[in-house]
């Protein structure tokens, strides 16, 4: 019997790896045969090793020159015809518009993933006019969208975005993979504050700055991982006395077991933040702007403090208050995170999510 095959459109081979693993793993292990067409950076070989092939594209994700998209959208198009899969999974902005729109004219059945709005979406004028447009028209056939918060789902709704009849659920984010985060140990020794995120303005980097250059003393340590897509911030951060600067690290499990508050206000158009829920689940109290993506990782007060939307004068009181707690009342907040990461957000619920779908597509095809 011919195998069924799953093509996934996603920005880059990093993401897959990272953040769709444990779906691309569920597929191969029932059976069928997956391509990941993306670019080509990090985890190529762990991708391979699974069982999946891979075939490159430059998505050029930040891009808008409207000759590259129409030079992916052709690209989409001769590469299904030469897989002919039985089901597409679709990522990403750019993957969902001209991957759906690809997959509407060669009739094949596709779930697309929204992971977030996306600045020239959130943003209004004229960009966003058309990036709704060409949402609208490339999630229009889909078979069921995936929204990974509510308020993401009603932007959709409200600017007539979801075709009607066209069936739509709510996925706690990307889930999280208990076994590879579970529930750490408590520190010992120094309290530390830890940041991490690719180091951008709106992932709330200068708000961490400022509450370490308040904060940060021989007991109290500011700790940032993440690599710089504004290479202003590389010199920043190495000359910043207040904390110190890791990097990007391939694993941050050593962070999340030292650190005693993950502080990470951003107001960046997340989906659904994972540095929030892997912290988090880890059993640390974290702290968040009171934003989509964000918000729905913890309750306020209980797990640890939302903030309003780039607002230093709050991060600074959320921070001091944290700062100001017992060893033992961080520890309760931090395990209450924990346990609500493990009962709402465990990533097995996004495959089982995924499984019920790709069969119900298929059937209808």
């Amino acid at each position: 019997m011919k195998k069924k095959k799953a093509v996934i459109l996603i920005n880059d081979t990093t993401y897959a790896f990272n953040l769709r693993g444990a779906i691309i793993e569920d597929l191969i292990r029932k059976g069928f045969e997956v391509a990941i067409v993306s670019q080509l950076l990090k985890h190529q070989d762990s991708l391979k090793a699974m069982g999946a092939k891979l075939i490159g594209v430059e998505t050029r994700r930040h891009g808008t020159n409207p000759f590259s998209d129409i030079s992916l959208l052709r690209s989409y198009k001769r590469i299904l015809r030469q897989e002919k899969p039985d089901i597409v999974l679709t990522y990403n902005i750019k993957p969902n518009v001209y991957g759906g729109m690809a997959c509407q004219r060669l009739k094949i059945p596709y779930i697309p993933n929204v992971t977030g709005l996306g600045t020239p979406i959130e943003n209004p004028g004229k960009l966003q006019k058309l990036a709704i447009l060409l949402y609208k028209i490339g999630v229009a056939g889909a078979s069921c969208v995936f929204f990974q918060n509510s308020e993401n789902r009603f932007f959709f709704e409200q600017h007539k975005m979801l075709k009607t009849g066209v069936r739509n659920r709510i996925l706690p984010g990307s889930g999280v993979d208990l076994e590879k985060h579970p529930l750490l140990p408590w520190p010992d020794g120094n309290i530390h504050v830890l940041f991490a995120a690719r180091i951008m303005k709106e992932k709330g980097i200068d708000l961490f700055i400022a509450a370490a250059r308040k904060f940060s003393s021989e007991n109290i340590v500011f700790d940032v991982c993440g690599a710089c897509d504004d290479r202003g911030y590389m010199e920043i951060l190495k000359n910043e006395k207040s904390l110190v600067y890791y990097g990007e690290q391939k694993d941050m499990t050593p962070f999340y077991a030292r650190c005693s508050c993950f502080l990470y206000p951003s107001y960046y158009p997340e989906g659904m933040s994972n540095v929030l829920l892997e912290a988090a689940a880890s059993g640390r109290p974290i702290i968040a702007a009171d934003r989509a993506g964000c918000r729905e990782t913890l309750d306020d007060g209980v797990t640890g403090f939302l903030v309003p939307i780039n607002n230093k004068n709050a991060v600074l009181d959320a921070t001091e208050k944290i700062l100001k707690m017992s060893d033992t009342e961080r520890k309760k907040m931090g395990l209450r995170g924990s346990e609500k990461i493990r009962s709402e957000f465990d990533r097995k619920i996004v495959v089982e999510a995924y499984w019920n779908e790709i069969n119900a597509a298929m059937k209808r095809k």
